[in-house]
């Protein structure tokens, strides 16, 4: 049976600035900001937190089904996506709207000012996974959308008894509390980086514990610090895994996503897998873009090996 990933589906505009951000922003004055900066270059590229986390999980030989809105310029990024193993059957194209669009300019310390123009994911939450597939998946991962139909996917895998992993990364400042409360009951998994998870305890008025308490495997992610696991009396610290250089952070969360969730599918250990996630975001921060990193999985797992012990479970990945 499929994975589906569900989400947010977007061309990326992305600008790199010469400069340093925190230059520019004088604290007495953060209530009357205006601000342009005079970018060197700008890139467009294939994107979307859903389609981005598809497009790393087909590397792996997985064939997942990507499930979002999209608007009447798409067939181009249809055909790339089908070509790289992606299943997107499931993804609806609606051509009164274009695709949604991710601004994002990033300073020379790598830090990021981003804009998000929702398009055709702003009518998402129309849309179950019944209406897409008759298949019943074996996971469903939640992945930043319309906040609305994160809601209401959450509130149909409860319905359905369908396993599903919460992601609300990038839409934690649009969801409230209740609404964080509401999408994170009952999943297998919730990843988030450290950060966000500071904001939905703010928000929800949960503790690290409580969040704990209530999600079976609950990951921090902490960029160069790596990221932490949680399952049930366990704590799990995965390293990050140095890139021969930074050239774009952005998409590098989507990636280690789908590493992660590679490594379940395939049925290695947990903390295995978070390694696998790890490393395939080292892979996304050589490369500018999110979908422009490109491995074979036996020169990953080579890689991999090089850096730490997997104990054999990546023949998992080399016999499939």
């Amino acid at each position: 049976m499929p994975i589906v990933i569900t989400g947010s589906i977007a061309y990326d505009y992305l600008m790199r600035f010469p400069g340093h951000f925190k230059e520019y922003f004088i604290a007495d004055a953060l209530d009357h900001i205006s601000l342009s900066f005079l970018v060197d270059d700008m890139s467009k590229h294939w994107g979307g937190v859903a389609a981005n986390i598809a497009f790393t999980m087909a590397k792996f030989g997985i064939r997942p089904k990507l499930m979002g809105t999209v608007g009447r310029d798409f067939g181009d990024y249809r055909q790339w996506l089908e070509d790289k193993g992606v299943d997107c059957s499931t993804v609806v194209q609606i051509d009164e709207v274009f695709t949604a669009s991710f601004f994002c300019n990033t300073d020379d310390d790598n830090n990021q000012l981003a804009f998000f123009y929702g398009g055709a994911m702003n009518l998402a939450r129309h849309y179950s996974l019944a209406d897409v597939t008759s298949e019943s998946p074996d996971m469903v991962v939640v992945s930043p959308n319309d906040p609305a139909a994160m809601v209401n996917l959450s509130d149909e895998c409860r319905a359905r008894g369908i396993p599903f992993v919460y992601d609300p990364s990038q839409q934690v400042p649009r969801l409230s509390g209740d609404d964080l409360k509401r999408g994170m009951l009952g999943a297998r998994l919730m990843v988030v980086n450290a950060y966000e998870a500071s904001v939905i305890c703010s928000k929800t008025g949960l503790t690290l514990d409580d969040l704990r308490d209530q999600i079976e495997i609950l990951i921090i992610t902490a960029s160069e610090n790596g990221s932490t696991v949680y399952a049930a009396d366990e704590v799990m610290g995965i390293p990050a895994f140095a890139p021969s250089k930074i050239v774009d952070p952005t998409g590098a969360g989507d990636a280690y996503r789908a590493g992660l969730m590679a490594g379940i599918a395939r049925g290695l250990p947990l903390e295995t897998s978070a390694k696998v996630g790890a490393l395939s975001a080292t892979y996304a921060l050589e490369q500018i873009g999110t979908q422009n990193h490109d491995f074979t999985v036996a020169g990953f797992v080579e890689r991999f090996r090089s850096l730490t012990d997997d104990g054999g479970h990546l023949d998992r990945l080399l016999d499939t």
